[in-house]
């Protein structure tokens, strides 16, 4: 018996859940909503009294996984504002890598995101419009990490941005590729992830040092 009362805050809940398995699993066009009403064991016109339509539900699950995955990884986990700016960007990249390869309950989420990276739809200004706080924060990081190198220079803040978060979308993107090249396990587990964020640190940290020295060089030789 399907749940009637579509004005029920559980019901909502329950819609919102089962949106973002059907959502993640066919995308927004190849979703029905028969399907999610079904999973939520709702009525098909609870969707158009709590959200409107399809796309209303489909902008509150990505709103929803922005807010779930940065409640459960904060983008610093904890970590001091004033901390030393390589345990920052330490956390910062951890921190997104958790939110990027979470396989609990909540694993959907990110599955969602790639959809959206994949298959654009209107919700997708709402999406990047979430990002930018976390995308200013990792700059402000590699500012200061750079140091004198960054002083005005916009484009190299911006490449070095991409490049972190480029590394990191990699083991998220090619998930399947890399588990098949060198055998490794369906998901990636705790010491995995802290891993491939130690990694990433380390890399970007030993590209930053590079870049400083390239400049102090460069001054001497003047």
């Amino acid at each position: 018996m399907y749940d009637l009362s579509h004005n029920s805050a559980e019901t909502r809940e329950r819609l919102i859940d089962a949106a973002g398995e059907v959502l993640a699993e066919h995308g927004f066009k190849g979703a029905r909503v028969r399907d999610i009403c079904a999973r939520a064991e709702a009525n098909v016109a609870a969707v158009n009294y709590h959200f409107r339509d399809k796309e209303g539900l489909y902008t509150t699950c990505l709103a929803r996984w922005a807010q779930t995955a940065l409640e459960k990884y904060p983008p610093l986990l904890g970590l001091a504002a004033d901390a030393p700016a390589e345990q920052r960007l330490e956390a910062f990249v951890h921190s997104f890598l958790l939110r990027l390869l979470d396989n609990s309950r909540f694993a959907w989420h990110g599955k969602l995101m790639s959809r959206e990276m994949f298959e654009p739809t209107g919700a997708l200004d709402r999406m990047v419009e979430e990002m930018v706080p976390l995308a200013q924060m990792l700059g402000g990081i590699l500012r200061e990490l750079l140091g004198p190198v960054a002083q005005d220079d916009g484009d190299l803040i911006r490449r070095s941005v991409f490049s972190v978060v480029g590394q990191c979308l990699f083991y998220h993107f090619a998930q399947p590729v890399v588990r098949r090249l060198h055998g490794l396990p369906e998901h990636y587990d705790a010491q995995d992830i802290k891993a491939i964020s130690d990694h990433v640190t380390r890399f970007t940290l030993s590209a930053v040092r590079d870049l400083r020295r390239n400049v102090q060089d460069a001054g001497g030789a003047a």
